[in-house]
């Protein structure tokens, strides 16, 4: 990345946070704190990605639940029988 596409911006960090990053570049992990932070968030970005799939996956599953029909209502002890028996003649 070129140095004029950066952006300056002050965070605060815990005294474990800052020991870790400097602990980091000092061992050679990262070329500097910046290097670090872009990382992060960069981690941080993917993980939002996945966070968003898995909301739409949800709401899909939700949404086509409803569009199945009406719900039963089930006794627990019957379905976990039920459940028990399929297993068994699994083998």
């Amino acid at each position: 990345m070129k140095a004029t596409n950066m952006r300056t911006l002050t965070v605060s960090l815990t005294p474990h946070q800052a020991a870790m990053m400097q602990s980091a570049v000092e061992t050679g992990g990262y070329a500097s704190n910046s290097e670090i932070v872009r990382d992060a968030l960069r981690l941080w970005e993917r993980r939002e990605e996945l966070r968003q799939m898995e909301i739409a996956r949800l709401k899909k599953a939700y949404d086509e639940g409803k569009a199945s029909g009406e719900g039963r209502e089930i006794n627990i002890d019957t379905f976990l029988a039920e459940l028990k028996a399929e297993a068994k003649n699994r083998g």
